[in-house]
């Protein structure tokens, strides 16, 4: 099942994506944002799919403004380092230990609208991502029982801004600036992905491939993340993961390749969809 957040006439809903439409999901049915449908998930889950076989006021998607999945994510955190070839790009050495920072809920972005070149630095870098959406929540949760931890996943791009990342050894905040998660376009339910190990994934920019490989090169897979995560925190409800980049950001480049605006960058994950935003100047 994929299911989105979006706006119509001015109206927050949740909705069911078939095909090229969207079936509002009842309000009656669902009290509350995607997390509370997520921490319900087990129990909503025979009601939902008698929606979605139903069809009740399906619109077109076209007609509808996609918004981030998850509005306010109680965590969002992120594995650096995490595909070989990214790890060679940028001249360092495979980390023993996984490598993690944070994206603050400021980030959260909607999946085709324009993101922030911001006022103090024009080096901002796009990260194609798979971005995992957790739904059982919990702790010291094994590698074995990873799996049944995920709600599903989505299409990510955490946009960095390079010199403040670098500035320090805390990546915090050259990851957080406003606009920098947009991820979706719907989260695509964990039954219906499988094994998220055989993705392929790509990043483009004004239709040039930037990003090309696939999720089994992995340094460290989603069941690492999530077992290592929750040695140290309980993971919960609509928690979002993102999950590391591969090769061909901006920065690595020779000559270094920053966004401008006017720039449109596309994170295309095979079965869950594509994102698209336009990179346009802060006005301050």
């Amino acid at each position: 099942m994929k299911i989105a957040a979006y706006v119509h006439d001015n109206q927050s809903h949740l909705g069911i994506v078939i095909g090229d439409k969207i079936v509002p999901v009842p309000s009656a049915l669902v009290t509350g944002d995607m997390s509370a449908l997520i921490a319900n998930w087990p129990a909503l889950r025979p009601s939902l799919e008698q929606c979605a076989n139903k069809a009740i006021g399906a619109l077109p998607l076209k007609e509808v403004h996609l918004q981030a999945p998850v509005q306010r994510p109680g965590k969002i955190l992120a594995i650096g380092l995490n595909y070989a070839d990214h790890i060679a790009e940028s001249g360092l050495p495979t980390p023993e230990q996984q490598v993690w920072f944070t994206k603050y809920a400021n980030t959260v972005h909607a999946p085709f609208d324009p993101v922030q070149i911001p006022v103090a630095s024009d080096k901002v870098d796009y990260e194609v991502e798979l971005v995992a959406v957790i739904g059982k929540g919990g702790r010291h949760i094994s590698r074995e029982d990873a799996p049944n931890h995920v709600f599903g996943y989505c299409v990510g791009n955490d946009v960095s801004v390079r010199d403040w990342q670098l500035a320090t050894p805390q990546w915090m905040i050259g990851k957080s600036f406003d606009t920098h998660g947009p991820f979706g376009p719907w989260i695509t339910t964990a039954d219906e992905v499988g094994d998220p190990h055989r993705l392929a994934i790509t990043c483009t920019v004004n239709g040039d491939i930037r990003q090309s490989s696939n999720t089994r090169h992995l340094v460290f897979n989603v069941w690492d993340q999530i077992a290592h995560l929750s040695k140290a925190m309980t993971l919960e409800p609509g928690d979002i993961i993102y999950t590391g980049t591969p090769a061909g950001v901006g920065w690595a480049m020779t000559p270094q390749q920053i966004l401008k605006a006017g720039d449109v960058v596309r994170c295309e994950i095979e079965d869950l969809g594509a994102i698209e935003n336009s990179f346009v100047n802060e006005q301050r």
